[in-house]
């Protein structure tokens, strides 16, 4: 095939349509959830063909997580030279971005999308929650090299752990102290 013939790559994507699809997404989900929603739907809210959405994204579910990422700021992995000091800016940083009515929204509308579709919680899992526990790592393995934990303390586990408690205190807000606070005298009283 000579040089004349090859496929041109198309036009460029845009980033206005890119923001338009993710806004649209959002709206959709939180008006009508993850399986009323239709591509159909978000392509004629964002003002955009379905085949643009479909050179992006290989279906619905993919478009959700990365519409329900774009809301997240990313969680930055602190170096304060001690265990629990890292722990304590990783819970402040969480708080900052989940105890706001955009953040308690934003987790509401991953639970309902994981709950009630397998597929979009598999996508999650794999572009985003995993990503984020392996960063999360890097935490645990200069614990290890300071001695300020355990040796063998599997980092998944602690941020699992740590995921966990943060999201029962936020659906089940704590009486007697701050949502930090429980977050983190819940983890004390499992690696101290």
């Amino acid at each position: 095939m000579n040089d004349a013939r090859k496929k041109s790559p198309g036009r460029p994507r845009s980033a206005a349509s890119h923001q338009a699809m993710l806004k649209a997404t959002l709206e959709l989900l939180a008006e009508a959830g993850f399986e009323a929603m239709s591509i159909e739907a978000i392509a004629t809210r964002a003002g955009v063909g379905k085949t643009t959405i479909y050179r992006r994204y290989k279906g619905k579910e993919e478009l959700v997580a990365d519409a329900i990422e774009s809301l997240r700021e990313e969680v930055i992995i602190p170096d304060t030279g001690s265990f629990w000091s890292d722990i304590d800016a990783l819970i402040e940083n969480a708080a900052q971005i989940t105890l706001t009515p955009l953040g308690r929204q934003t987790v509401a509308m991953i639970i309902s999308s994981a709950a009630s579709n397998p597929a979009f919680a598999q996508i999650y899992w794999e572009k985003y929650l995993q990503p984020r526990r392996q960063t999360f790592a890097v935490v645990i393995d200069r614990a290890k090299a300071r001695n300020d934990v355990q040796q063998d303390l599997d980092p998944g586990l602690v941020f699992d752990t740590m995921s966990g408690l943060m999201l029962y205190a936020l659906l089940f807000p704590p009486i007697s102290e701050s949502w930090e606070a429980y977050v983190r005298r819940g983890l004390g009283m499992l690696f101290e």
